[in-house]
């Protein structure tokens, strides 16, 4: 698979639903760098929408049962170049190995710290879920130099609402995860008119390392993840009135 494959496929899908998008500080941008993109996630349409935003593949860490359902299997890991998660046994290994080497090739990488909930609910635009804190342990302890973590907020300005699939049908690819072992149908939220608002980089350098492997580790945990769910937020509620 060619490396600008996605990007193509992700301009293609975007101007194939019609979506109207609009790009704010894209100077904020890093350069030269490995990039950390993590964003706020409601949509199917996230991270293409990212890839089209920033101009850049992306490979984006994503739930397990995406490697394990025929066709979609294809589209995400095939065409995407997404790296689905291991089982619950094995994900959080699973995801730092993988990234970590991704990152180490100057590979943007993308992940969606709110995890799977806000996709399978009916979500409001301007709110953000709780981050989870893979994320900050994996760039605190990647051995990558230049490391920025980029946080970035998906605004949605106009949007169309249905239902997919029953829940239930996802269970049959990943029984383990609970969500899916419930009543209802998995929510498909489709961009008509979206902004995406590119926060301050957040770069990580020796000092925080440093307290990662101190006595420190997990106050500098929460504060990246809090910077990062913090800035996200502020920006979401800019772009969204």
């Amino acid at each position: 698979m060619s490396l600008n494959r996605p990007l193509e496929i992700s301009r293609t899908l975007v101007g194939a639903l019609s979506t109207q998008m609009f790009r704010y500080y894209e100077d904020r941008i890093p350069r030269d760098a490995s990039v950390l993109v993590v964003s706020n996630h409601r949509s199917f349409m996230d991270a293409l929408i990212l890839m089209a935003a920033l101009s850049s593949p992306i490979r984006f860490a994503c739930h397990h049962y995406m490697g394990q359902v025929p066709v979609m299997r294809e589209i995400v890991t095939g065409q995407l170049g997404c790296f689905p998660l291991e089982e619950t046994q094995n994900r959080q290994q699973s995801f730092f190995s993988q990234s970590q080497v991704l990152l180490q090739s100057r590979q943007m990488v993308g992940v969606f710290p709110e995890g799977t909930e806000p996709m399978v609910k009916f979500t409001v635009p301007n709110m953000v879920g709780e981050f989870q804190r893979g994320f900050a342990h994996l760039a605190l302890r990647s051995d990558v130099q230049n490391l920025a973590i980029l946080p970035i907020a998906i605004a949605s300005l106009e949007e169309v609402n249905t239902s997919g699939f029953p829940l239930k049908f996802l269970s049959v690819f990943d029984p383990s995860e609970p969500l899916f072992n419930q009543g209802g149908w998995h929510p498909l939220v489709i961009y008509r008119r979206v902004a995406v608002l590119i926060g301050r980089p957040y770069w990580i350098t020796p000092q925080h390392q440093k307290k990662y492997h101190g006595k420190q580790a997990r106050t500098v945990v929460a504060e990246l993840t809090e910077h990062c769910q913090t800035e996200i937020s502020n920006l979401l509620r800019q772009g969204c009135y």
